[in-house]
């Protein structure tokens, strides 16, 4: 005997789950055909509002560092991570070829294949100095920058000799050091694995880009948009009058407790305090 009832809600199962499944897969699509010069940068979009997000992770880390932010986000904006060249699933460029504008461009080249014209970026350490970079090259794109414990000010770098001899020892040193005793177990070895995993090469070059003499011959030049800086709770504030002079229209706030990676320890109070810059502050 044949149940028609069952093959009719096997049926109807079926087109459930192929719909979640194509829904899941256009809200999650991965920005392939971005590129800077012979290097493909890797990107993924999720989320279809009319205003976009674009998060940048720092130094020796991925897209993977904004989990907790992109759900939050997707269903009121279109919401991009991106690996830098050298990071994650993009690209690396030779050892001579990273840079602040290399990384800058990559951004461009990603907003671009998106197809959207202001757009508020979000930057966590290193990823702060390549918004920062962004937004002189490209002002006019624009709508909003959000620094996560790390610089939008570069000048007290001036004479910074850099993170020195990189090892494999060396780094997994510093990592740890990024940790507070509320950094969970799981948290801990999430971020020790992604910022480990990423080349030697990278680790290099990236930190030479981050640090580079470079950088300081528009130290001074002044980026008109809005910008909020977010510090861990262990780091002491800047000055906000000298941080004024470069981004006059700046504000700062600390998050007790935190240690480096603020934005995956507490991410719903970082989400709440973006949330709020978006909402109150973003000039799209």
């Amino acid at each position: 005997m044949r149940d028609e009832g069952g093959q009719s809600n096997g049926r109807k199962g079926m087109l459930r789950l192929a719909f979640a499944v194509g829904l899941s897969l256009a809200l999650a699509t991965p920005a392939a055909a971005a590129s800077v010069g012979d290097l493909d940068i890797h990107s993924t979009v999720q989320g279809s509002g009319p205003k976009t997000v674009i998060f940048v992770h720092g130094w020796t880390c991925d897209e993977s560092s904004w989990d907790g932010q992109v759900p939050a986000f997707t269903s009121d904006y279109r919401v991009v991570t991106i690996d830098l060249p050298g990071h994650g699933e993009s690209e690396a460029p030779g050892a001579d070829g990273f840079s602040m504008d290399l990384f800058a461009k990559a951004v461009e080249a990603v907003r671009q294949e998106v197809g959207a014209d202001k757009v508020v970026l979000v930057g966590h350490s290193m990823g702060a100095v390549v918004i920062r970079e962004y937004a002189l090259d490209y002002p006019e794109h624009v709508a909003g920058l959000v620094a996560v414990d790390g610089p939008l000010d570069v000048r007290p770098f001036k004479d910074f000799p850099g993170f020195g001899p990189l090892t494999p020892e060396s780094r997994k040193t510093m990592v740890e050091s990024m940790f507070v005793p509320a950094t969970t177990p799981a948290l801990r070895e999430q971020i020790l694995a992604m910022m480990l995993g990423a080349s030697e090469g990278t680790a290099v070059g990236a930190s030479a880009a981050m640090f580079s003499p470079a950088l300081q011959a528009q130290a001074s030049d002044t980026i008109a948009a809005p910008a909020l800086s977010v510090w861990a709770g262990s780091n002491a504030f800047p000055n906000p009058e000298a941080t004024k002079e470069v981004v006059p229209n700046w504000t700062q706030e600390k998050f007790a407790g935190t240690g480096h990676f603020l934005m995956m320890e507490d991410p719903a109070k970082f989400n709440a305090t973006l949330r709020s810059f978006l909402e109150q502050r973003a000039r799209y």
